[in-house]
Order: structure tokens, then C-alpha cells, then sequence
């Protein structure tokens, strides 16, 4: 009698190619944002059956990026929330090391997946991608509104208004980053954020630096 075929390792290797594929689609489309799908398959080293079989086409590729993102930015938000001895369930932090700790915990995600934002707009709408920035959208407006009230942020803007210009501005320190004219790790990018929400400058730089250390 013939042994049954073992299916795990065919799972495990279907599974390790989408991976590969969405990695590779990640940093081929930040780099050419109108790369086709059989080059992706040749950068990322699979047939170009292996990559249809898994995305179908362009727009399921971006959704499965989508997803992925939206994944992350969620875990990283959770994360970042745990309270810590020090910083009681019951007293949030202050509202410009909250803007702080999420700025640098961000960065990465966004580096990782700014290319969707252009990319999603024409492929998927821009409901979709209001879809996966809501959370972070969310935290950023009540950490700000927590600010405006206690008289850390300056209130020119209402927070939603100024959340969206913050958000605008990273994502121009994420090109910049991108195209080499700024090397940053997330730390000047957090303080210029508390700056352009109102905290003087050498404030922002302590604060950023404490948060930074893990203080």
C-alpha cells in the first residue's frame, strides 16, 4: 500500500511563499509603484503561477497588504497600551509622552507600509485605507484632545484637524527617509511632532529622549 502524501510540508511551503511574496511586493512597489505582478514573481523567486495562485491579481495582492498593515498597526497600538507598574491602568501617561511613545512605536509600520497609502487610493479607495488608519487616527485625536485639555498642546486646531496634519507630516518624513534626504529612527520625527502640537522644543527632546530609553 502507497504511504499517503504529507500535506504539512506543502502548507508550510505555500505559506512561506506568500510570506516571500508579500515581503518582496512590499519593497519592489515602494520602489516602482507600477511593477507588474510577473516581475514581482521573479523578484520575490517564485513562478508566475505560484503568485496568481495566491493573489489572483493586482488588487488582491494590495488587499492582502492591506490586511497585513492593518494587522500590524493594531498589534503594535496593543502593545504600546499595556500598562506598565509604573504607569497605572487608572492614570494615563501625559499627553506628550503618550504622542511620543506612539511616534516612535509607528515609525517602523509606517516605513514598512507607507507605499499603500498612494498605492491604495487608486487600487483600493480611499475608504479602505480610512479603514486601516482609523485606530491610529483615533488614538492620536484623543491623545491630542487629552493635551488641548490640559493645556499641553496648543489649540489653534481642533484635534481631529491637527491628528490629520500630523499624519500628512510624517508621512513626508517617511519619504524623505525614503529617498535618503533623512536618516531617522523615529526619535527626531516624534519630536518634531510634540513641537508642531505645541511643546516647546527642548521639552519635546526630553521628553522624547525619556521615552526613547524606555524611562
Amino acid at each position: 500500500m502507497p504511504k499517503p502524501v504529507a500535506r504539512e510540508p506543502l502548507r508550510r511551503n505555500s505559506r512561506s511563499n506568500r510570506a516571500r511574496i508579500l515581503a518582496t511586493a512590499r519593497l519592489e512597489l515602494g520602489r516602482n509603484p507600477d511593477i507588474t505582478l510577473e516581475e514581482l514573481a521573479r523578484a520575490a523567486g517564485v513562478v508566475r503561477r505560484t503568485l496568481f495562485g495566491h493573489f489572483p491579481g493586482r488588487a488582491a495582492l494590495l488587499e492582502a497588504l492591506a490586511e497585513e498593515a492593518s494587522d500590524t498597526l493594531r498589534s503594535t497600538m496593543a502593545a504600546g497600551a499595556k500598562p506598565t507598574e509604573a504607569e497605572p491602568e487608572s492614570e494615563p501617561e501625559p499627553a506628550e509622552r503618550a504622542l511620543a511613545r506612539f511616534v516612535v512605536a509607528m515609525w517602523p509600520v509606517g516605513d514598512r507600509y507607507r507605499m499603500l497609502l498612494s498605492l491604495a487610493r487608486h487600487d483600493l479607495g480611499a475608504e479602505r485605507v480610512a479603514e486601516i488608519l482609523a485606530p491610529a487616527r483615533d488614538e492620536v485625536t484623543a491623545i491630542l484632545e487629552r493635551g488641548q485639555r490640559d493645556g499641553v498642546f496648543h489649540t489653534l486646531l481642533p484635534p481631529a484637524a491637527l491628528s490629520g496634519g500630523l499624519e500628512g507630516m510624517l508621512l513626508a518624513l517617511l519619504e524623505s527617509v525614503n529617498i535618503g534626504a533623512l536618516e531617522d529612527d523615529g526619535t527626531r520625527a516624534a519630536v518634531v511632532t510634540l513641537v508642531a502640537a505645541g511643546v516647546p522644543e527642548d521639552r519635546a527632546r526630553a521628553v522624547v529622549a525619556e521615552v526613547a530609553s524606555g524611562s
